[in-house]
C-alpha cells in the first residue's frame, strides 16, 4: 500500500469513526435520560434490581448465543465474500441471515418457556427466601416479557454488521436512539400512572408496561435498519442451501468465539448473582453496578467502539494480504487515538464522580441514594483504560482469524474477574459490593491488556511499542497536571458548599470540566499530543455540520 493510500485509509477510519461517535453520543445522551428516569421510578436498590436484572438477561444471552460471532467473526468473512465471490457475497449474506434468524427464533421460544428455570442462574439463594416471594415472581414475569429481545438484539447486530462490511457505519450507531426514546416514553408513562416506588414487588400492570416497553424499543431499533440494508444493495432472499456453501470455515472460527463468550458470560453471571446479593442485603447491588458501568463506558462506546468498528475491515484486508507490519502500525496508531480521549476522561471521572451521580441519579425514588454511585464510578474509571487497550488489541487477533488465541486470553480475564469478585465481596460489607465488583473488573482487564499486548506483539513482530510509550508518557503528564488542577478546584467548591443542589452540582461540574478541558488542550498542544487534538477536531467538525 502506498503512502497516499495509507493516509487515505487513516483519514477514512477517522471520518467513519466520527460518524459513529456522533451517533453514539446522541444515543448515550438519550440512554442517560432513560437511566435517570429508571432510578427515579424504581430507585437503586433491591426493588430496582428485580426489573434491571431481568431486563439485562436477554442481552447477556444474546451475547452468549450469537453476539461474539456476529461482532468478531462475520465482518472479516463478509469482506472476503464480497471480494472473492462472483455475486459480491450476496448468497453468503442471505445464507447467514437465514441461518441466524432460524437459530435465534427457536432459541428465543425455548428461553421464554423456560424463564423460571433460567432465572435461577442469575438470582442468588436469598431471592428464594419466603420474604422475597413477591420480588421473585416479578423477576420471572419481567423475564418472560423481556426474553423476546434475544431475537431482535441478534438480528439488529447481524444486519448492522452486514452494513458495516459494506462501509455503512452510521445507522447501527443511530438506531438505538429510537430504542431509548421508546424506553423514555415508557418510563414517563410509568411515573404518571404508577408513581415512584423503591420497595416490594410489582403489580401485573407495572410488569406489562415496563416489560412490553423495553422489548418494543429493541424491536424498533432492528426494524429501522431494514430500509438502510435495502438501500445498500442487499436484497434478502431466504436461502437454506447451507451445506457446501462455505459456512464451515465461519463455523470453525465461531466455535472459539462461542467459547470466548461462554467464559465471559460465566464471569458476568457470577457478578450479577453477587450484585443481587448485595442489594438484597440493603447494600449496593446490580443497579448501582450497571448504571456506574454505563456511565464509565461512554468514552468506550463513543471512541473505542467507533474506531474498532471502522478499522476492522481495514485490518482484515491487511491480515488477508499478509501485511503484518502494516496491520501492527495501523492498530497501534488507532490505539493511541482511543487512549488520547479515554485516559483524560478516566482521570476526570473520580474528581466529578459524586457530581455526576447527583446530576443523573438524584430524582424520585433515587433521591437519597445517589452518593452510593461515587465509589463505583471512580473504580470503574480505572478499568476503562485497561478495557480499551484489551478491546482494540483483540481486533488484531480477529483480523488474523486467531479466535482460538482470543479464547485463551479471555480465560485469563474471566478467571481473574471471578476470583477477585468472590474475594473482594467477601472482604467488604454489603454497602461496598458494587465498588468491589468494579475493582474485580478493573483488575481482570489489567491482566487482559498485558497478556493480549504481549501475545499480539509476538504474532505481528512489532506494535510500535516505543512510539506508544512516548505517547503515553506525554499524555499522562498532561492529564495529571490538568486533573490535579480540577481536583483542587472541586475541593474548593466543596468547602464552600458541601450539600449542593442538583443545579449547583451541574454548574460546579461544568466549571471544573471547563478548567480541565482547557488545561488539557493547552497541555496537549505544548507537549505535541497530536492524537488528542486531531480527535477533538474531527468530532467537533462532524458535530458542527
Amino acid at each position: 500500500m502506498t503512502a497516499t493510500e495509507q493516509k487515505s485509509s487513516g483519514s477514512s477510519v477517522l471520518a467513519n469513526s466520527a460518524v459513529m461517535a456522533a451517533g453514539t453520543m446522541f444515543s448515550r445522551a438519550s440512554g442517560f435520560i432513560r437511566s435517570a428516569l429508571l432510578v427515579a421510578a424504581l430507585g437503586s436498590g433491591f426493588h430496582a434490581d428485580v426489573f434491571n436484572i431481568a431486563n439485562t438477561v436477554p442481552n447477556m444471552l444474546y451475547i452468549l448465543l450469537a453476539g461474539g460471532v456476529f461482532n468478531a467473526v462475520l465482518v472479516p468473512q463478509l469482506v472476503k465474500a464480497q471480494k472473492n465471490d462472483a455475486d459480491g457475497g450476496a448468497a453468503y449474506t442471505n445464507r447467514i441471515i437465514t441461518l441466524a434468524g432460524l437459530f435465534l427464533g427457536v432459541v428465543t421460544i425455548v428461553l421464554v418457556v423456560g424463564a423460571p428455570w433460567l432465572m435461577r442462574l442469575y438470582l442468588g439463594a436469598n431471592w428464594y427466601e419466603p420474604e422475597n416471594a413477591a420480588q421473585l415472581e416479578s423477576a420471572i414475569d419481567f423475564a418472560r416479557w423481556c426474553l423476546p429481545q434475544v431475537f431482535f438484539y441478534g438480528m439488529f447486530v447481524l444486519v448492522g454488521q452486514v452494513l458495516n462490511s459494506r462501509g455503512s457505519f452510521g445507522p447501527m450507531m443511530w438506531a438505538p436512539i429510537a430504542n431509548n426514546i421508546v424506553a423514555i416514553s415508557t418510563l414517563v408513562l410509568y411515573l404518571v400512572v404508577f408513581g415512584p416506588s423503591s420497595t416490594g414487588g410489582y403489580s401485573p400492570g407495572e410488569e406489562t408496561l415496563l416489560g412490553l416497553g423495553s422489548t418494543l424499543g429493541i424491536v424498533l431499533q432492528f426494524l429501522l435498519l431494514l430500509p438502510v440494508l435495502h438501500r445498500t444493495g442487499v436484497r434478502f432472499r431466504p436461502r437454506f442451501d447451507f451445506r457446501g456453501a462455505g459456512l464451515s470455515h465461519t463455523g470453525r472460527l465461531a466455535v472459539w468465539t462461542v467459547l470466548f463468550v461462554i467464559v465471559n458470560q460465566v464471569a458476568y453471571t457470577i457478578v450479577v448473582r453477587l450484585a443481587g446479593n448485595g442489594s438484597e442485603a440493603e447494600g449496593t447491588g446490580y443497579t448501582v453496578y450497571s448504571n456506574s458501568f454505563l456511565v464509565t463506558q461512554v468514552p468506550h462506546s463513543i471512541i473505542t467502539v467507533s474506531l474498532a468498528t471502522a478499522i476492522l475491515p481495514l485490518l482484515s484486508r491487511y491480515g488477508a494480504a499478509g501485511e503484518l507490519p502494516e496491520l501492527g502500525r495501523t492498530l497501534s496508531h488507532q490505539m493511541r487515538n482511543a487512549l488520547a480521549i479515554v485516559i483524560p476522561i478516566a482521570a476526570l471521572m473520580p474528581v466529578l464522580a459524586e457530581d455526576i451521580a447527583h446530576i443523573l441519579f438524584s430524582y424520585g425514588a433515587g433521591a437519597d441514594a445517589f452518593r452510593e454511585y461515587a465509589p463505583t464510578l471512580s473504580v470503574f474509571a480505572i478499568g476503562l483504560v485497561f478495557f480499551t487497550i484489551h478491546y482494540l488489541l483483540l481486533r488484531g487477533f480477529y483480523s488474523l482469524e486467531q479466535n482460538r488465541t482470543v479464547f485463551f486470553i479471555q480465560c485469563s480475564v474471566a478467571t481473574t474477574n471471578i476470583v477477585a469478585a468472590l474475594l473482594l465481596t467477601r472482604a467488604v460489607s454489603a454497602e461496598y459490593t458494587a465498588p468491589a465488583l468494579a475493582g474485580a473488573y478493573s483488575l481482570s482487564y489489567l491482566v487482559g491488556s498485558v497478556v493480549s499486548y504481549v501475545v499480539l506483539k509476538r504474532t505481528l513482530g512489532d506494535l510500535d511499542g516505543r512510539g506508544l510509550i512516548r505517547f503515553l508518557v506525554r499524555l499522562v503528564l498532561v492529564t495529571l497536571v490538568a486533573a490535579t488542577a480540577a481536583w483542587l478546584l472541586r475541593t474548593g467548591l466543596g468547602l464552600i458548599n458541601d450539600e449542593p443542589t442538583m443545579v449547583l452540582a451541574l454548574i460546579g461540574a461544568a466549571i471544573v470540566g471547563a478548567l480541565y478541558l482547557g488545561m488539557l488542550l493547552l497541555g496537549a498542544q505544548a507537549a505535541q499530543v497530536k492524537e488528542l487534538t486531531t480527535m477533538v477536531q474531527q468530532v467537533a467538525r462532524r458535530l458542527s455540520r
